[in-house]
């Protein structure tokens, strides 16, 4: 419940700020949090990606993004009361969905009376791979996989072409 307690005020304090800078920072010490939250879950696997991607390469691009604009956020036009309501009504039904889940690490939770006794029992003849992590993420959740990969790999190009862009514009400011 720290954890989580930290990450909303952390959450609050972005809200408030307008120098971009600050807010990279806190959005990394978001993630490290985050990251320490899904530790504590015994989802390492997930932690170390959060950390690697969200609090190291995003920080990184972020910092790189706002080299090549202006580190203060221009001010609203209006007050974005219509924003805070759908977020709040957003919020709201997702809590009000998680009343009829399972209690965490239930095990009589659907999860473990199906998927995961299959998993488990024929996930090696199945694939053909011993590691039963490498079988679920590689061959039966393969193409989510896929797709992640590949939003992460555009991403990265998308990056580079912007990066490469301003790169090309200051030498043409130099001549």
């Amino acid at each position: 419940m720290t954890l989580l307690m930290m990450m909303a005020v952390v959450t609050v304090v972005i809200a408030g700020r307008r120098n971009l800078f600050a807010v990279v920072i806190l959005f990394g010490i978001y993630s490290f949090l985050m990251a320490t939250v899904l530790v504590a879950l015994d989802a390492v696997d997930v932690a170390m990606t959060e950390a690697a991607v969200g609090a190291g390469i995003s920080m990184v691009l972020f910092l790189s993004a706002l080299h090549l604009g202006r580190s203060e956020e221009m001010k609203p036009l209006h007050k974005p009361f219509l924003p805070l309501v759908v977020a709040a009504a957003t919020g709201a039904a997702l809590a009000y969905g998680t009343l009829w889940l399972p209690a965490f690490s239930d095990p009589e939770a659907p999860i473990h009376q199906h998927v995961a006794r299959r998993y488990i029992a024929e996930g090696a003849r199945e694939t053909g791979v011993p590691n039963i992590v490498t079988a679920v993420l590689a061959s039966y959740r393969g193409y989510d996989t896929l797709g992640e990969v590949t939003v992460v790999f555009t991403a990265g190009v998308g990056v580079i072409v912007l990066l490469r862009r301003s790169r090309r514009r200051k030498q043409g400011e130099r001549r």
